[in-house]
C-alpha cells in the first residue's frame, strides 16, 4: 500500500500538482535510517561511556514539555488542548540518566529529503504540465521541520545546550552547481543558489543563519541592548551534492553532537562517572 501511494504522489508531483508531499519513497527510507542509526548511537553511547545509563524514546508528549517549561516560569506551559498531543522527530530521543536520577537528552535528531530532481534528469523523465521541465518547483512541506525544533527548543529551555540534528538530502537542499546528464546526452545544470530549486533559507532560521554542517549543539550567548540572550541553534547537516546520508557519516555526527551534550552535562553526571 505504502508504495502504491508513493508512486501515486510522485506521479501527481510530475504531472505539474506540485510537490504536495515530501513524503515520498525516498524520504520515508530517510527518516527509517535516522530511527535505525539512533539505535546504533545509543548502543555505541552506552559502550564508550559503561557508568552512563542511556535510553531511546520515539516521542515526547506536550504534557513533559509543558511540564519543562513551568518548572522555568509557572507562566509558561499552560495551555494544552489535545491531551495526547505529541511530537514525534523522525529518529527519536537519546537520553542520559543524571546523578539525580533525571532523564536529560543528548540527541534529537530529524531526517528530511525533498527533491528528485537529479533521479529525474538521470532517468530522463521530464516535469511539469506539459512534461516539458527538467525541474520542479521546490514546495514547502519541508518548513514543518521548524515544529519538532521548536518544539524540543521549548523542553530544553532550562539548558545550556541544544542536542537538536536535522539531516538533509535532496535537490531542494544543493550548496553548490550540480551537472547531471540525462539518457539522450544532454547535460543540465542544477544551479544551487536559484530560488525555485534552493529551500536551505526556509530552515536557517532555526540556527539563527549561523554555519550548515557545523556542531552547534553548545548554546551561544549574545548581548542585545544590554541583554544577554541565550540562542538555541539547530545543528543542520546537508548533502551539499545532492547525494545520500549512509549510516557511518549519521553515525558519526550524531556522536559528535552527544558527546558534546555529554560534556555540557558534565557537572551533573559527576558522581556516576567518579563512582566507577
Amino acid at each position: 500500500m505504502k508504495k502504491e501511494q508513493s508512486d501515486r504522489l510522485s506521479e501527481q508531483q510530475i504531472e505539474g500538482q506540485g510537490p504536495i508531499s515530501i513524503f515520498h519513497e525516498d524520504a520515508q527510507v530517510h527518516d527509517k535510517e535516522v530511527s535505525n542509526t539512533s539505535m546504533i548511537v545509543m548502543n555505541r553511547l552506552s559502550e564508550e561511556f559503561p557508568m552512563l545509563t542511556f535510553r531511546y524514546r520515539k516521542e515526547l508528549s506536550k504534557k513533559e514539555i509543558n511540564e519543562a517549561l513551568k518548572k522555568i516560569d509557572n507562566y509558561l506551559g499552560q495551555t494544552l488542548f489535545v491531551e495526547n498531543a505529541k511530537i514525534i522527530p523522525d529518529g527519536g530521543l537519546i537520553e542520559v540518566k543524571d546523578d539525580n536520577g533525571n532523564w536529560r537528552v543528548v540527541v534529537v535528531s530529524e531526517a528530511k529529503h525533498q527533491g528528485k530532481d537529479i533521479e529525474n534528469i538521470q532517468r530522463g523523465v521530464l516535469v511539469g504540465k506539459n512534461r516539458n521541465q527538467d525541474t520542479m518547483v521546490a514546495g514547502n512541506a519541508i518548513e514543518r521541520a521548524h515544529k519538532n525544533i521548536s518544539e524540543i527548543a521549548n523542553f530544553m529551555l532550562g539548558e545550556n545546550y541544544f542536542p537538536y540534528i536535522l539531516f538533509l538530502e535532496g535537490s531542494n537542499f544543493l550548496t553548490e552547481n550540480v551537472n547531471v546528464t540525462r539518457p539522450d546526452g544532454r547535460e543540465v545544470i542544477l544551479t544551487y543558489n536559484a530560488g525555485d530549486l534552493n529551500r536551505l533559507d526556509r530552515l536557517t532560521a532555526s540556527n539563527y543563519g549561523m554555519p550548515i554542517n557545523t556542531n552547534l549543539c553548545e548554546n551561544k550567548f549574545v548581548k542585545c541592548n544590554g541583554v544577554t540572550i541565550m540562542l538555541q541553534a539547530a545543528s543542520i547537516y546537508t548533502k551539499g551534492k545532492g547525494g545520500h546520508w549512509n549510516d557511518e557519516d549519521m553515525i558519526n555526527v550524531m556522536l559528535d553532537i552527544a558527546r558534546t551534550s555529554l560534556k555540557m552535562l558534565g557537572k551533573d553526571l559527576f558522581i556516576q562517572i567518579t563512582r566507577k
